[in-house]
């Protein structure tokens, strides 16, 4: 193998030595990928979705949600930022002062051109690799929110704009979707 087909593999570590651009990096299987900050119309959905789901974690004293950028470390290769995640009350010792070092119980990504085949695709799988138990794929443009059991790695339930969410992390949720977008 020459040096040119060498693939540079990127540690947690070399994440950390890099300089605070206020871009967003994550390593999958060590390779790295940074995105720009979010649309507004992202950052809307992800407070709407942050408020509700707060409000119902906190009341039902089930555990922390956490919202980009937000470091989950899975291993020293893979870490991810996602838009939203969920971390059961069971796992809250597994937080750290700077990241999350645990497999979330829920986590949210909310698609946007530059990142939809990673999501659907790359970070399902790893997801579902590291024993993340729920995953919901946001469509702003479909108005749509896709659950996922990644223990099993099939679809739930697709939720459109007139649709009410419903969930086995949150079995007793009225989410309505519409109020999301």
């Amino acid at each position: 193998m020459s040096l040119a087909e060498k693939k540079i593999v990127f540690t947690y570590q070399d994440l950390l030595n890099w300089e605070n651009d206020q871009k967003r990096h994550e390593l999958i299987a060590g390779e790295h990928f940074m995105t720009l900050s979010r649309n507004i119309y992202h950052q809307e959905i992800s407070m709407n979705l942050s408020w509700f789901l707060r409000t119902y974690i906190e009341r039902h004293k089930l555990g922390k949600l956490f919202a980009a950028p937000t470091d989950v470390v899975l291993s020293d290769m893979d870490v991810f930022v996602p838009d939203l995640f969920f971390i059961a009350k069971a796992k809250i010792v597994h937080i750290e002062k700077q990241y999350v070092k645990v497999a979330p119980d829920l986590i949210i990504e909310i698609l946007s051109p530059a990142t939809a085949d990673r999501d659907r695709e790359t970070k399902f799988k790893r997801y579902a690799l590291y024993g993340v138990k729920e995953y919901w794929i946001v469509h702003p443009e479909k108005r749509q929110i896709e659950v996922f059991d990644l223990a099993k790695q099939e679809l739930i339930e697709r939720f459109t704009k007139n649709g009410v969410l419903k969930t086995p992390t949150f079995p007793d949720i009225d989410l309505e979707v519409k109020k999301i977008f």
